[in-house]
């Protein structure tokens, strides 16, 4: 339990370049869009992204409350680059629930 104290406390002394170091993307596909309805938005993260950092990253940049973090490792596909077999890198997707009321407007401009 302590490590989990630990953690979170290292994600809430956050810098903002870590911040966005951490949210790489928003994911806009027609599951994250129906997904809105619901409150959530999906994120790609980096790869060795922890819940909690994810969490204060997505609060710090956006100015939101969020509730919950879900994660996800989409494995990279294996195919084929100018004869030769290849891989595409892993992706890691955070599905993020905010609190009631909240949004983020993803057209707008980060400041």
């Amino acid at each position: 339990m302590t490590n989990v104290l630990a953690i979170r406390k290292k994600a809430e002394r956050m810098s903002r370049e870590t911040m966005y170091d951490i949210v790489r993307a928003p994911l806009i596909t027609e599951k994250a869009t129906a997904l809105s309805e619901k409150n959530q938005v999906v994120f790609k993260v980096a790869i060795d992204a922890t819940k909690p950092e994810i969490k204060v990253a997505v609060e710090g940049l956006f100015g939101v409350k969020v509730l919950g973090v879900n994660t996800l490792v989409q494995k990279g596909k294996t195919k084929r680059f100018k004869g030769r077999p290849g891989q595409r890198s892993d992706v890691k997707k955070a599905f993020v629930q905010l609190a009631e009321g909240q949004s983020i407007d993803l057209t707008a401009k980060l400041v």
